[in-house]
């Protein structure tokens, strides 16, 4: 099928032709390996207090470590999207050498005591493994759901953060300096052996596939799926990389998700040492940690579904100025000194600090298409490259230069410019709403 603007639909094949299973498999695979590698990030800062005693490093040290990690994490999605579109890397080997590479970097955490060691073998070794996991399974669920995007992306996407919640309590009850070995060294045979599982099922759908169910130029078919295209149409073309940038959108796209995820970084590193600096006990400040990561996960379904009745550009920024509020709602909240205030600011720190992520992962194959989806991602998701320096590193030079009232009164205004940002945002070829198709083009059909 081929539309008014010349881009084509591959309709013929079902899912079930080309997987021999239901698509709903490539929903629930990547969502469980995606809990499977939140460890990494989401509980560090519960476990950084137990690594600075049994490694003899300072928290600066530690925080530069997760800053390195960040770096790499983001970092590696753009050359592997560009390795998987031209065939060197498929999906299934991106998986088994992420998994691969997060067990190296656990053993490094766990027996590495020196800060430049541990900073390669977690930081760059680790972040590069996680990094494959995260932009395969981000990237596999766009392509196979192209119609509706948004709460299976979201779906998937909130594993990356509440997969962590049981390892936040372990790291701040029972990981000490007589067992962190054993600990750390355990979560890395989890990790390769969840990931590496789920990673055999993996395989991408031929380019410009489309289920056959629905129709994309007349949005006919399932109500849900049809109402969901209306408000998020589908990529006008399919945008390479170097087209996707001179369209303008892509870097501001860039520049958005650098200052929103930088702020969900900080609100991850200091969550825990903030919590504690303000008197509360380990109970709330582990609780805080927890309800954000869940918020955090589940916060990323939730807007993924509420983006299909929305539309991805409201919705998105909504959840940045939510986490811009909460960072000014932490301050209050810790002068007071009020437990129960706090923990609500952490619910919504951890609700916009994820529910972002998946709003990028499904904007960007809805303005540029599917075929270059895994490289043009991996571009506006290498903008984590920097937040991960200026949220955790140089985020712990703020705290010591302003304390963290200052810190996070910086953080809350960040987030609101970059709430700005996304009100530029647009989809290249279709600059105003009323221009969307409520009399569709006259359709061509062609055999693909």
């Amino acid at each position: 099928m081929q539309d008014g603007k010349g881009r084509i639909y591959r309709i013929g094949e079902t899912d079930r032709d080309i997987l021999g299973h239901s698509r709903k498999l490539m929903v629930y695979l990547p969502w469980i390996a995606m809990m499977a590698i939140s460890v990494s990030e989401y509980a560090y800062g519960s476990a950084e207090d137990t690594l600075s005693d049994a490694h003899g490093w300072s928290q600066s040290n530690t925080f530069w470590i997760l800053s390195v990690w960040v770096f790499f994490q983001a970092g590696i999605a753009f050359p592997a999207g560009w390795m998987r579109e031209r065939g060197i890397l498929t999906a299934r080997r991106a998986m088994f050498i992420g998994s691969a590479l997060c067990l190296v970097g656990f053993l490094a955490l766990s027996h590495l005591d020196n800060v430049a060691a541990a900073i390669f073998g977690f930081g760059v070794v680790g972040g590069l493994g996680s990094g494959l996991v995260y932009a395969t399974c981000i990237n596999m669920v766009g392509k196979w759901f192209p119609e509706r995007r948004g709460a299976k992306t979201g779906f998937v996407n909130g594993g990356f953060a509440y997969g962590a919640l049981p390892f936040i309590f372990i790291f701040n009850y029972w990981f000490d300096t007589g067992n962190y070995n054993e600990v750390l060294d355990l979560i890395g045979v989890y990790v390769l052996i969840v990931v590496a599982v789920c990673a055999w099922f993996f395989k991408d759908p031929p380019k410009n596939w489309w289920p056959a169910h629905i129709d994309p130029i007349r949005f006919s078919g399932n109500a849900k799926t049809a109402a969901s295209l209306a408000k998020n149409p589908p990529a006008v073309r399919q945008y390479t990389p170097k087209e996707a940038i001179r369209t303008g959108v892509l870097p501001l796209m860039w520049l958005a998700l650098v200052m929103t995820a930088g702020v969900s970084i900080f609100g991850i590193s200091f969550q825990v040492d903030y919590a504690k600096d303000v008197g509360f006990g380990p109970l709330v400040a582990a609780s805080s940690m927890g309800i954000m990561s869940v918020i955090n996960g589940v916060g990323r379904g939730v807007v993924g579904w509420l983006s299909d009745i929305w539309g991805r550009k409201n919705t998105l920024v909504f959840v940045i100025v939510v986490l811009g509020l909460a960072q000014f709602g932490v301050i209050w909240a810790g002068n007071l000194h009020n437990e129960a205030l706090f923990l609500f600011f952490a619910f919504l720190s951890g609700f916009g600090g994820g529910a972002f992520y998946p709003m990028f992962a499904a904007l960007t194959p809805d303005y540029f298409g599917e075929n270059y989806n895994a490289t043009n991602y991996g571009l506006v998701y290498s903008g984590k490259l920097v937040s991960g320096l200026f949220g955790g590193g140089l985020g712990s030079m703020v705290v010591d230069d302003w304390g963290y009232d200052g810190a996070y009164a910086l953080a809350g205004g960040i987030s609101m410019v970059a709430a700005g940002v996304a009100l530029l945002l647009r989809q290249p070829g279709r600059p105003r709403v009323r221009d969307i198709a409520p009399n569709p083009q006259p359709i061509s059909r062609e055999a693909v």
